[in-house]
């Protein structure tokens, strides 16, 4: 069955699961910008009137609702299936950010932001896993990278709106920043409702003996690109991979998870975290400098960070995991600790700054992207949604937490030399994760996830 997934040409029924679960991490940059943009308005007397150390307290309740949502949902995933979850974790997102609109002082506000951030960090998890069993394997790569880079579209989205929704001449200040909410609500209101069609992924279902289930799915999938697709069902260009024997199961013990992590897959672990934590250190890196010319650097970085996955995504599939991999995460690292350099030496103006960071975006936005593409892929499909969520939370602890007070520390030094410090402790982290990459990474481009990590259920069969 994992076979006639794969060998599938592609379809508009793809088109749909890339759609519908995709919009995640639109809707994930739509909110960390709209949170952002508002924090300046929350502190006027007609809003909720907070203090700047309580609108950075909301920000951190939004970070540790993601971190807890991730794992809280991403161990629902691997149990109860995707398809439940999705539509869980959505809703659990669509009620807390229409809640952050109804709030009426700080206490309510950050505790929406913490169901809010629950839901899209459980999001993170079941949408990953999801889209990595239904996608054919040999556009796996581009496929996740792309989705992963649409967060950028939701962070321009929410910066556009802010214009509007934020100008006192069009809609009073009151009631604007309680309509920027609104849109996250209204677009998990669209997700939800494409989602129906999506079905549970067959290879879960097969892990649980639900056999009957997971056959009629990929039977009716296969009908439906037979009839919109005249060169029949079979990719020629997919060889396939071997039948693979399983003992079905209900849930996966903890013991088994622990020993699957920690030690089975420990290099893979050990690859995740690094690929994790070094591309969320290094985005955060960017806030940090950007805030000073924010309308000017806002658009650059966003194209940047969009076209980057768009453009190079294909590669990841034909060149290779751990060629690409190294690649990006090295030359960003360089084009970072070269820039840093330039601005160092006052050779940088207002335009090739912009310039300079654009690129850099361009390949790390892609680098970045592929830290999910390698967890999402290299564990086990019993334990897959909760190793997401895992590396996502520890990632996000690290870039969230340690990455604001470095840099914002260093900024606060009016330091050139320290600044430039502050590049090259970025530029190092992103070189890191090349090296390693290149040590341990996995080649998984083309493969059945089952060939890239056999199942736990199929262990001494």
């Amino acid at each position: 069955m994992p076979t006639r997934l794969d060998r599938m040409p592609w379809s508009r029924w793809h088109w749909l699961i890339v759609v519908s679960l995709g919009a995640t991490w639109i809707l994930d940059g739509l909110e960390v910008t709209l949170a952002g943009a508002l924090g300046g308005i929350l502190t006027r007397p007609e809003t909720l009137g907070l203090t700047p150390a309580r609108v950075g307290a909301t920000a951190t309740c939004y970070l540790a609702g993601a971190v807890l949502g991730a794992l809280l949902f991403g161990y629902g995933t691997d149990r109860f299936g995707r398809k439940k979850l999705f539509f869980i974790t959505v809703a659990v997102y669509l009620i807390g950010t229409a809640l952050s609109a109804l709030s009426w002082n700080f206490w309510s506000y950050a505790f929406f932001r913490a169901v809010t951030g629950a839901g899209i960090g459980g999001e993170y998890a079941a949408i990953n896993s999801a889209i990595d069993e239904l996608i054919p394997a040999r556009v796996r790569g581009r496929v996740d990278l792309i989705i992963n880079g649409s967060y950028w579209v939701g962070a321009a989205m929410g910066a556009g709106a802010t214009l509007l929704l934020l100008n006192p001449y069009y809609i009073p200040t009151w009631l604007g920043w309680r309509c920027a909410f609104g849109i996250g609500a209204t677009l998990g209101l669209i997700v939800i409702f494409f989602r129906r069609w999506i079905p549970e992924s067959p290879r879960w279902l097969m892990i649980h003996g639900r056999n009957d289930e997971a056959e009629q799915i990929v039977g009716e999938v296969e009908r439906k690109i037979m009839g919109a697709n005249a060169a029949g069902i079979t990719d020629p260009g997919y060889s396939g991979t071997w039948p693979t024997r399983i003992r079905t199961r209900t849930h996966t013990q903890w013991r088994e998870i622990w020993d699957a992590i920690v030690h089975e897959h420990r290099r893979r672990s050990f690859l995740g975290f690094v690929l994790m934590s070094t591309q969320a250190l290094v985005l955060m890196r960017f806030y940090a400098v950007s805030e000073q010319n924010v309308g000017e650097y806002l658009l650059p970085f966003a194209l940047g960070n969009v076209l980057g996955p768009l453009l190079l995504g294909h590669l990841f599939d034909t060149i290779g995991r751990k060629q690409m991999i190294t690649l990006t995460y090295g030359l960003a690292g360089i084009l970072l600790a070269l820039t840093g350099w330039l601005f160092h030496a006052g050779v940088l103006t207002a335009q090739t700054q912009t310039i300079a960071w654009t690129i850099i975006f361009f390949i790390a936005s892609a680098a970045a992207s592929s830290a999910y593409l390698t967890v999402s892929e290299i564990f086990p499909l019993e334990i897959r949604a909760l190793a997401i969520a895992i590396f996502y939370a520890a990632g996000t602890l690290a870039g969230g937490v340690g990455a604001p007070l470095l840099f914002g520390w260093i900024i606060g030094t009016g330091s050139i030399t320290a600044l430039f410090a502050g590049y090259l402790l970025a530029a190092a982290l992103m070189i890191f994760g090349a090296i390693v990459e290149a040590w341990i990474g996995v080649p998984a481009e083309r493969r059945s996830l089952e060939h890239v990590a056999p199942p736990l259920s199929s262990k001494g069969l």
